[in-house]
């Protein structure tokens, strides 16, 4: 198996990872998640949800998203914050294209690999990512079932 291949099969494992991580989330709408990896190891992990403290109740009455709920991203680096890790040349690993906000966090976290296997409705997150020389990788588990 070639270093290429190893790469991928382990891109696919984590993002199936990140998606069982959404499992968490208490969005009805769309659940998200997201894994940092740097060496491989996992070193921090999200999902979309209210902040600590608010109720984990991420929609409104007419299903529109609270403002105030943060994304599976921001989450997962915000967390890197209050740790001893820090993600330099981390890869994240989330279950969806990042959107821009998040996409601002990502560069500055020093995150230089993204993989995600769904995409956002906006491309502007993956345009800025690009802009920023973060490689970027859209893989989709349901795929590659068989590997």
């Amino acid at each position: 198996m070639t270093n290429k291949d190893k790469q991928y099969a382990l891109d696919l494992r984590y993002l199936r990872m990140a998606r069982i991580w959404a499992e968490n989330s208490y969005c009805k709408r769309r659940q998200v998640g997201a894994l940092v990896v740097k060496g491989n190891t996992i070193i921090s992990d999200g999902y979309n949800g209210t902040p600590s403290g608010f109720k984990n109740i991420c929609e409104d009455d007419n299903n529109i998203t609270h403002p105030y709920v943060l994304h599976a991203e921001a989450n997962a680096i915000t967390k890197l914050a209050r740790s001893s890790n820090n993600s330099d040349g981390a890869t994240l690993y989330v279950t969806d294209s990042p959107c821009i906000e998040c996409a601002k966090l990502i560069i500055q976290a020093g995150i230089k690999r993204v993989v995600y296997s769904r995409n956002y409705r906006l491309e502007d997150g993956l345009n800025l990512l690009r802009k920023a020389e973060i490689e970027v990788i859209y893989l989709n588990p349901d795929d590659n079932e068989s590997e």
